[in-house]
């Protein structure tokens, strides 16, 4: 029994040897010598059966290569068995020979590692007499520019309120007519349409219907203002008959040939707004006469008003008037605003945005920039320098150090003007330990450190300094440093991104430092501050 038992775990160990026996591991690559920057494909495949389970690397590591891309799992069948295929795509971007590590691969179970392979990673060839070769241009800054977006609202509103404004102009003159007609009393309005109805001139059957409709219009609200007629309601006939009426009581004496000839007047009306009649000009003119003779008659039939009438039509006209001087501010102020938003874009649209909001808004740096400028001489030796404000001395304890400045570093533009110039005991002895480049040396790093401590002293922090040598506008020669800051300003929860810029002009005697800083996002500081570089002249070299 044992036998048999012996004799089945040898044959089983057997078949799983001679199983993975049939499993392979293969890698292989495009090529073996590549460009840089050229893309390298990079294949693992496995050859099992169906049963096999094939694991291949999650986070597989190829440096110095960079892994661009990890496709999908390929399967082949092929007769007795499967082929696994997994394709990485790599790139490297120095030239050199390397070798592509070996990437572990798990079947069933057990570890396969694939074999290294070599790569050679050649440089692209230039020929340098047909392609010139330039230097790497260095990294700017680009600002945020709203000016278009800007613009094209400016426009918008621009053209949105200059219509605006024409219809309020037209609604203006409209209500001030009626506000005016308002306060006219019925006769006097009656008569003043009835005027400018004479000057019309008439030559269609439409300008017609409108000259009789205003002319009928005219008679009957008179009748209804002042005689307590039911006119605008009534038809001609009607409007007639309550004339007659009227007549018959003795409450409106009017001459029976003016009815007769009111009625004339009024069928004509009738013809010309519904049967489209067309009369000559003298007819209408006439008819215009017989409405006014109507109104006139009318007002001399009616009986006097009342000292009781005649005090409620003077407040009634006094109400009015009061109306109308309110309606006239109104308008006007809202007429006002309407020129003053007018005159505004056209303002911003011509000078531009922020400039003109700044000004509005008296900006400091604008204020500043647009000032009225101080050409001035400081310290000694003399510097010659044009500042918006007049720097003001500072008392020192150091009688070796002349210190002039414009404000303090928490203002919006800030300038120093430090003139150091030790003793001659002082020179002498420091020229007699050190060699004058050593001394430049040490006086350089001194400066430096001077004006980081200044920062550091008033709360400075995250300071980033450059430094250069340049040449003014005048011709004399100057050390540059300069950089960023954040600063922290009184009333303000963070530290304000500013800038700096000091300007050292060195000699064996002493030091001449300006220095000037300013808030990152100014739109003005730069412009100051180039404005004061430019100026600066040295009167007396030492």
């Amino acid at each position: 029994m044992m036998k048999r038992v012996l004799i089945f775990l040898i044959l089983l160990n057997s078949f799983n040897f001679w199983g993975q026996q049939e499993v392979t591991l293969t890698v292989a690559v495009d090529s073996t010598a590549i460009k840089i920057g050229e893309q390298l494909n990079y294949f693992l495949q496995v050859k099992a059966d169906s049963l096999a389970q094939v694991v291949f690397p999650e986070e597989p590591l190829f440096a110095p290569f960079e892994l661009l891309e990890a496709s999908p799992i390929d399967t082949i069948r092929s007769k007795s068995h499967y082929l696994y295929t997994k394709k990485y795509a790599l790139i490297q971007f120095d030239s050199g020979d390397y070798f592509l590590p070996q990437q572990q691969v798990l079947i069933n179970g057990f570890s396969k590692i694939a074999e290294l392979i070599p790569v050679r990673v050649n440089s692209v060839k230039v020929d340098t007499t047909k392609q010139k070769l330039y230097d790497i241009k260095p990294l700017q800054e680009v600002d945020k520019n709203y000016e278009v977006l800007i613009s094209k609202i400016l426009w918008g509103l621009f053209f949105s309120i200059a219509l605006f404004g024409l219809f309020y102009t037209y609604l203006f003159q409209k209500r001030s007519k009626e506000l005016r007609e308002q306060e006219l009393l019925p006769f006097d309005r009656a008569i003043e349409e009835l005027k400018a109805l004479g000057n019309e001139d008439l030559s269609k059957q439409e300008e017609f219907k409108i000259y009789y409709s205003r002319l009928t219009d005219v008679v009957r609200r008179y009748l209804e203002e002042e005689a307590k007629i039911d006119a605008l309601e009534s038809t001609s006939e009607e409007l007639l008959i309550k004339l007659e009426t009227r007549k018959d009581a003795g409450t409106l004496n009017l001459d029976r040939k003016t009815l007769i000839s009111l009625r004339e007047v009024l069928q004509n009306a009738d013809l010309v707004k519904f049967a489209k009649s067309m009369p000559e000009y003298h007819i209408a003119n006439d008819d215009r006469k017989v409405v006014e003779n109507v109104v006139i008659q009318t007002r001399e039939a009616l009986p006097e008003p009342t000292e009781e009438e005649l005090h409620k039509q003077a407040a009634y006209q006094e109400y009015l008037a009061k109306k109308r001087r309110k309606e006239k501010w109104i308008w006007g102020l809202s007429g006002v605003g309407i020129l003053g938003l007018l005159v505004l874009i056209t303002s911003m649209l011509v000078y531009g945005y922020y400039p003109v909001r700044d000004t509005l808004f008296a900006y400091p740096t604008k204020k500043l920039i647009n000032g009225e400028w101080i050409m001035s001489q400081y310290g000694t030796p003399p510097l010659k320098i044009e500042t918006p404000e007049v720097l003001e001395r500072s008392n020192l304890k150091d009688k070796n150090i002349q210190q002039f400045s414009v404000g303090t570093l928490e203002s919006p533009f800030y300038i120093d003007l430090l003139f150091d110039f030790p003793s001659r005991d002082s020179q002498k002895a420091k020229s007699s330990s050190m060699n004058s480049k050593e001394d430049d040396l040490e006086k350089g790093q001194a400066l430096l450190n001077s004006i980081i401590s200044k920062f550091e002293s008033e709360g400075a922090v995250n300071i980033l300094i450059k430094n250069e040598s340049m040449k003014l506008p005048s011709g004399a020669p100057v050390e540059k440093v300069f950089g960023t800051l954040d600063f922290p300003k009184k009333g303000l929860s963070e530290r304000v991104r500013c800038s700096f810029n000091s300007l050292l002009f060195t000699f064996e005697e002493g030091t001449i430092i300006l220095t000037i800083m300013y808030e990152k996002e100014d739109r003005y500081a730069p412009k100051i501050e180039q404005r004061i570089i430019n100026s600066l002249e040295l009167i007396k070299e030492l």
